[in-house]
């Protein structure tokens, strides 16, 4: 079996979903890179249950090209799974696990690449560093990389670029959507159902701001701005959640929904937020005319900024030529942007499809793990003397 896909099986076995501690897996990979003599630094969550982890391989006075991966994934709670979702398994060319694709694979092979990264630093031939950085808690939010950076930036770490490894099929992400996400509190008054007029339904009312959210959303899609650079080429507004009522004979008190606004670079998703808060005004005064209490509240949950490669970076030119293209854009978010944000010069490229993650039967395509493989040592030749 190729390393990568044993390295890809003891991460995979490791159940990271983003509720649940890393520790293991972090210790792990630690284990591994001190096999190597590398001594990485680690930076944990204010709880110590979760840690990032970030190593440098070569010339310490010269900028490092991270290789950057999130070590979480998502639930399998009520998914129909085939296999043992935190046992890989092959199949018919497919690698399935959970994380396998988003983005255990990356993570995998750039491990594997780790032992001739080393030779080729203690020979002396290794001109310009490469780096390794894991992180915790990107699918809620990307939370730990915030910490990663402030580390690295504390450490004073030099970095000329960062290719961070979601699955984009070993095809460049030169730009993506950032994501904002927000939870809305109705409050209203409870009543006995035979008496509905003295109540304030909660969910009634969440449903109205839930539609006003809807005709944003179709507004924007006919009429707002569009970049055909991306797969979803417009700013949109979805409801993810919803949570409301005890009993149907009983007028709710309480709804809560969740939605999210995932827009274009050089967007505001604040436009839209200050759009709703115009109707939840006139909503609550509505609302009170019954209920002095009543109340709606709206609360910032996730916010990841959108992200557009620099022109002319060493990450994003390195990219290129390594993939024999240019790259996209794409609606999903990941971690780019923010080390955009923080002056180190990001491009998104990683084995496995998009399509695969988060479903039940995740997979990455062993023919994806090789040429990611392939790509990683013809990256790492371009960095030796």
């Amino acid at each position: 079996m190729p390393a990568s896909q044993d390295l890809l099986a003891r991460l995979v076995a490791f159940d990271t979903t983003s509720r649940r501690s890393n520790l293991d897996l972090i210790d792990w990979v630690a284990d591994y890179l001190f096999d190597y003599g590398l001594r990485p630094r680690l930076s944990y969550s204010d709880d110590k249950h979760k840690a990032n982890l970030f190593v440098r391989i070569g010339p310490g006075d010269e900028p490092a090209l991270v290789l950057s991966g999130h070590t979480d994934v998502v639930p399998v709670d009520g998914q129909d799974w085939h296999t043992n979702p935190f046992t890989l398994t092959e199949k018919d060319g497919r690698l399935y696990g959970r994380g396998s694709a988003d983005m255990k694979g990356f993570i995998a092979s750039s491990l594997a690449l780790v032992p001739q990264a080393v030779e080729l630093s203690r020979e002396g031939r290794l001109a310009r560093p490469i780096a390794l950085a894991l992180s915790y808690d990107e699918e809620v939010g990307c939370i730990g990389v915030r910490r990663l950076i402030a580390d690295v930036v504390a450490a004073g770490e030099k970095v000329s670029g960062v290719i961070v490894g979601e699955p984009t099929e070993m095809k460049p992400v030169i730009a993506h959507k950032g994501i904002a996400q927000y939870r809305c509190r109705v409050i209203g008054r409870e009543a006995h159902s035979s008496l509905t007029p003295s109540g304030v339904n909660a969910i009634e009312y969440a449903a109205k701001l839930i539609v006003h959210l809807r005709r944003l959303a179709e507004t924007e899609a006919a009429f707002g701005h569009r970049n055909v650079l991306y797969d979803v080429p417009f700013t949109t507004l979805q409801t993810g959640l919803v949570h409301g009522g005890i009993a149907a004979n009983i007028v709710p008190r309480d709804c809560e929904f969740t939605f999210e606004c995932r827009w274009l670079p050089g967007d505001n998703p604040e436009r839209f937020t200050d759009y709703l808060l115009e109707y939840v005004g006139q909503l609550v005064d509505e609302m009170r005319q019954v209920a002095p209490e009543a109340d709606i509240q709206i609360e910032p949950l996730v916010h990841c900024p959108a992200f557009e490669a620099d022109e002319g970076s060493p990450a994003r030119v390195e990219t290129a030529r390594l993939c024999g293209c240019e790259g996209s854009g794409v609606a999903y978010a990941t971690e780019a942007g923010l080390f955009q944000e923080a002056g180190f010069p990001a491009v998104v490229c990683g084995p496995g499809s998009i399509r695969e993650a988060h479903k039940p039967d995740e997979y990455v395509e062993v023919a994806q793990l090789n040429a990611c493989d392939d790509w990683l040592m013809r990256l790492l030749a371009h960095q030796v003397r």
